[in-house]
């Protein structure tokens, strides 16, 4: 069992921004959500997190409707990595990232033992173990993306959500970061412009658009001249490559008044 929604639908103030997507990642997956601004992949994660409850359809997580669950035991098996996150208060990288041990704390306290060692783990697995403390204000973009995933790693999730996570990021922290998700043994939704980046490293992708899927399947089959030039509005030029699929952007030429 795992993190599924069933044909889900959210009215958001008058407004569709979800309608009738399902979604059903195997085990270990990474799975893309691509399309244009406004198109529902943010609002997608906030009904797959349970932070909002669908005006149709269903979010089940193991088989129970996850806004029917306590919100602790949604954040030990479900993380969410935000768009941006930042602080007034200039904490260091493992305080940051021993926040993804709220959720394992009971009434009792926790274990320092299994905390200290989820910690540590999700330092080593994002490369951070050498800037644990490291204050927030002196890192990069790209190393407090990093310490987000480590803060999510810590909770020791199954399902991982991220909002768009390459944002803001120089080509080699988007790659790096890319790389990482994509060989973390849990299973990962991410919402993402870069068509590239998807293509790189996704398993599965679904596009959205109007708040509705309107393919999905692997990157191959999914990512095509028609279909980005339907959705996107723009010309594509693909080409597969001893390194995979290359989309390349056609600039419009505008004729002269």
């Amino acid at each position: 069992m795992s993190l599924c929604a069933d044909r889900v639908t959210w009215n958001r103030s008058g407004n569709l921004v979800v309608d009738g997507v399902s979604v059903s990642p195997e085990p270990g997956q990474t799975i893309g959500l691509l399309g244009p601004n406004g198109s529902g992949k943010s609002s997608l994660l906030r009904l797959l997190s349970g932070f909002v409850k669908p005006t149709a359809g269903v979010v089940t997580l193991d088989g129970d409707v996850i806004s029917e669950l306590k919100r602790r035991d949604v954040a030990r098996k479900v993380a969410v990595v935000a768009q941006q996150v930042d602080t007034d208060v200039d904490v260091s990288v493992r305080s940051v990232v021993s926040l993804g041990r709220l959720p394992h704390r009971g009434a009792f306290g926790s274990d320092p033992g299994a905390d200290h060692g989820a910690i540590v783990d999700a330092l080593a697995q994002t490369g951070l173990t050498d800037k644990a403390d490291r204050l927030w204000h002196h890192l990069s973009g790209g190393e407090k993306q990093r310490v987000q995933i480590a803060r999510a790693l810590a909770q020791q999730p199954r399902e991982l959500l991220l909002d768009e996570p390459t944002n803001h990021l120089d080509i080699h922290h988007q790659i790096e970061l890319m790389s990482l998700v994509s060989r973390l043994p849990i299973t990962s939704i991410i919402a993402i412009h870069d068509l590239n980046l998807a293509a790189m490293f996704c398993d599965q992708l679904m596009v959205l658009q109007n708040g509705r899927v309107v393919a999905a399947g692997t990157p191959g089959s999914v990512l095509t001249e028609e279909l980005i030039a339907e959705v996107y509005r723009v010309q594509a030029v693909i080409t597969d490559t001893s390194e995979g699929m290359n989309i390349r952007f056609v600039p419009t030429v505008r004729e002269a008044d």
